[in-house]
């Protein structure tokens, strides 16, 4: 209660950066829920989908197993690949092109898969380097209440300055409330963004050796309308 009265006989400039603040901690909190459950369920569904696409004896019959997965990272990597690799056989290109050109394709698959999943993590690196300095900012402006008030009674005392540097230090505190958390959480999501991005490359690396097979098994033929 005594941090809600402090709050309350803050000066106008402080309370603007309490509220800057808070907006910060809640979107900040809300993001990292959000992400944490989202970037879960990405490399589970990308973990299985690997799974069940080294299972399959085939290209053809991998993909289809890939469509009963459509939530799957692995779905929309493997769709990338597909494209190019019909794109390709319907031109009867050079099976070294048509390795290169759907490795190109899987590695895209999974940039934009980590581009849509990671896009918006930047704005908790934004909070951990701004959070103190807004907070920094109260505290330098509680400071100058409290010399202010010095200067209008002509006396400096404790009662003086004091309601002035307990605001700013409450400033300084909630900034670093905001900005800790936020730090943890972008490293925590960097990190697990790798893990993702590690399920991702390998289940590239099976793809096309799946498609080399194909070629290799089938010369020019497609995969038919299953892929």
């Amino acid at each position: 209660m005594e941090i809600f009265s402090m709050i309350a006989g803050a000066t106008i400039v402080v309370q603007c950066v309490l509220l800057a603040l808070l907006i910060m901690s809640l979107s900040s909190w809300s993001l990292m829920i959000y992400k944490h459950f989202s970037l879960r369920r990405a490399y589970k569904q990308s973990v299985h989908g690997l799974e069940k696409f080294s299972e399959a004896k085939d290209l053809t019959s991998s993909l289809k197993v890939l469509e009963t997965l459509p939530d799957s990272p692995a779905h929309f990597v493997a769709r990338q690949g597909v494209a190019e690799y019909n794109r390709l056989m319907a031109n009867q290109n050079s099976s070294k092109v048509i390795y290169d050109n759907v490795n190109r394709a899987l590695g895209q698959g999974v940039s934009d898969v980590l581009s849509g999943l990671g896009g918006s993590i930047s704005f908790l690196a934004t909070c951990a380097n701004t959070a103190p300095f807004i907070g920094l900012f109260g505290t330098v402006w509680g400071i100058m209440h409290s010399f202010h008030s010095i200067g209008l009674e002509g006396k400096a005392s404790l009662a003086t300055v004091a309601p002035g540097i307990s605001e700013a230090l409450i400033a300084t505190a909630i900034g670093l409330f905001v900005a800790v958390p936020a730090t943890i959480g972008y490293n925590s999501f960097l990190s697990r963004m790798g893990s993702l991005e590690v399920e991702l490359t390998n289940f590239g690396r099976v793809f096309i050796n799946r498609v080399q097979s194909e070629v290799d098994n089938n010369g020019r033929n497609t995969t038919g309308t299953g892929a």
